[in-house]
């Protein structure tokens, strides 16, 4: 594609990585990645209040019309544009993380770990928890019924997580480092106010784990990518970036 719809304003970068996005759960796991791999990018915000996400230019991105997306451009010009964020935090391991400081090595049983938990983050947390934000705070007759369904559900996900890191003892969901297991998941948890879940009373080791997380070196940049993470105002995250 010559993705030639682009609006200057959202022109992506001669060459390396931009990224179009919002600080959503699924918004930030991509700036989260870039952030910890020490990677360039270039960020465009796409407000999805404004159904930016569904005009033509951005659709030759993303047909499916949701954030985040990437373009990256190579020195010669070659464009690689990947869509949903499972794929883009595989396609950036794959490429850019050989000293795997996000990863582990194919063929390792903690390079199928992190694909499990990236999955089940993506089949399971990922929809369970957005549907239920959307009864609880954006639909507009609310629905007791949906809104317990899916709160429940999120807490039986996270019951998982909880018990994960409890095994694994490492403070990470899988081997000894962060790997994508994390980065496609904190988001998510670390949003988990807006539904009236108290990670801290809860889900203690989760609690713990979001922390850890947010106080990689490089993480808070990437949270705050778009504008300050709503888990920083809103949530009752540390922010680094503002403690020094």
């Amino acid at each position: 594609m010559a993705f030639d719809k682009i609006p200057q304003q959202y022109a992506p970068a001669s060459k390396g990585i931009t990224l179009y996005s919002l600080g959503t759960p699924n918004g930030v796991k991509i700036s989260v990645a870039l952030s910890l791999l020490g990677l360039p990018y270039k960020t465009h915000t796409v407000d999805i209040s404004k159904n930016v996400q569904k005009e033509p230019w951005f659709l030759e991105i993303n047909p499916n019309g949701r954030i985040p997306a990437i373009l990256d451009i190579s020195d010669d010009g070659k464009i690689v544009n990947v869509w949903e964020s499972g794929a883009i935090l595989l396609y950036l391991i794959e490429k850019y993380d050989k000293d795997y400081k996000i990863s582990y090595p194919r063929g390792t049983p903690e390079y199928l770990q992190t694909v499990e938990w990236l999955f089940f983050q993506n089949a399971g947390v990922g929809p369970m928890q957005g549907q239920a934000n959307h009864f609880k705070v954006f639909a507009p007759e609310k629905i007791e019924y949906g809104i317990k369904r899916y709160t429940e559900e999120t807490r039986r996900l996270y019951s998982v997580l909880e018990k994960q890191l409890e095994d694994n003892n490492t403070g990470y969901l899988v081997g000894n480092h962060v790997s994508i297991a994390d980065i496609t998941t904190v988001g998510w948890v670390g949003s988990s106010f807006s539904l009236g879940i108290d990670v801290s009373k809860e889900f203690p080791a989760i609690n713990k784990w979001v922390q850890r997380v947010i106080d990689l070196p490089g993480a808070a940049a990437g949270f705050n990518a778009t504008g300050t993470w709503r888990g920083f105002t809103l949530g009752p995250w540390k922010n680094p970036d503002k403690s020094k």
